[in-house]
């Protein structure tokens, strides 16, 4: 018998209780006392998406008599994270060290100049003041918050992390770069993730000695907000470690789905050709964009037209993308268009910078 001692991320609610080691899909019997900080309905509203009954004592402790372990469990083939690493703090990297904080982890976000490193720690706090000041969440969970995130400009402060997520920029050498940096840097046991949305990771596990502790886990923007993520798998990714990302990825309150390191993985394979074929209609003047934006919303029930989605992703981004699937699939259909180039290269990249299809 072992005592499990689990955290409800992010709203200081711990459980601890008596049953065997688990596997996936065991079903333990047993109470888990709950000590809580947080609004009795959000203890609620947990308690019955994830665990079970909920029963409340005269001393205000929090019993649940568990249902099932999917959620909270460490599985007997996957190793416990508590320190997350994050490097890169743009608009992907510092959504998704927010996200790792807010779930209660340990988190170090890593930039490699203090102005970058500040511009990405006050978007984190404008982004928990801002839910602060909607009700969203108290004082003692935005100091709460703010207390398990820190950031540096040295790699070597990132050598106790147990999980490692590269967001820098998409750009292929740049990353072959990283990896070796962050393999010589961490501990043998810990895991390194990319951010990437379409690069091959294969090859950026290639150039480690950890090749079976190297996968994709793909956010999608913004990453506080949006719950999927793509965990990609490379030839070599073991067992282990796809099976611990997959729980840290739910512990992050995220849906994961598994995909092979293809081009794209899921979601851009199929998204980069619809993105593209509406920049082509635009650019050959078979509609104006509002109209070409305004039919796909009405016309499919999607909740933004393809051009305001492209300067939403980032007209860079989409453009890496295309060119990673075109690489290696080599179909018209992933071929960038003349005019997503020429906007690339104009600095017109959507909402980062003020102005891509519309003006911002």
């Amino acid at each position: 018998m072992h005592y499990w001692r689990t955290r409800l991320r992010g709203l200081g609610i711990y459980a601890f209780t008596q049953a065997p080691t688990l596997g996936v899909d065991t079903q333990p019997t047993g109470v888990g006392a709950y000590v809580s900080s947080a609004p009795p309905h959000q203890c609620i509203r947990l308690a019955s998406q994830f665990c079970g009954t909920l029963v409340h004592d005269d001393e205000g402790i929090i019993l649940l008599v568990f249902k099932t372990y999917s959620y909270f469990e460490r599985t007997k083939d996957s190793m416990e994270i508590r320190k997350v690493g994050v490097i890169g703090c743009g608009l992907m990297g510092s959504g998704i060290a927010q996200t790792c904080a807010q779930a209660g982890y340990e988190t170090i976000v890593r930039e490699v100049a203090q102005d970058f490193l500040d511009k990405g720690m006050a978007r984190i706090q404008g982004a928990w003041d801002m839910m602060l000041q909607k009700g969203k969440i108290n004082e003692e969970q935005a100091r709460d918050y703010k207390n398990h995130l820190r950031g540096t400009l040295d790699t070597k402060d990132l050598a106790d992390c147990d999980l490692v997520i590269e967001a820098v920029i998409e750009n292929m050498e740049e990353k072959l770069r990283l990896f070796p940096a962050l393999d010589n840097a961490l501990k043998p046991e810990a895991l390194i993730l990319s951010n990437t949305s379409s690069l091959n990771i294969t090859q950026m596990g290639a150039v480690t000695k950890r090749a079976d502790k190297v996968c994709g886990l793909h956010f999608f923007n913004p990453a506080p907000v949006m719950k999927l993520v793509e965990i990609v798998r490379t030839i070599s990714t073991s067992d282990e470690t796809v099976e611990t990302v997959r729980a840290f990825a739910k512990s992050l309150g995220k849906t994961p789905v598994v995909a092979k390191d293809t081009a794209g993985f899921i979601v851009n394979f199929l998204l980069i050709p619809y993105l593209l074929a509406a920049i082509r209609m635009y650019e050959n003047g078979l509609a104006s964009k509002e109209d070409i934006d305004t039919a796909m919303k009405l016309g499919c029930g999607y909740p933004m037209g393809p051009l305001t989605l492209l300067d939403y992703v980032g007209l860079d981004t989409t453009l890496w993308a295309a060119e990673a699937l075109y690489e290696e699939f080599k179909e018209p259909l992933y071929a960038p268009s003349p005019l997503l180039r020429r906007m690339v290269n104009s600095g017109m990249l959507g909402r980062k910078s003020g102005r891509g299809f519309y003006e911002y």
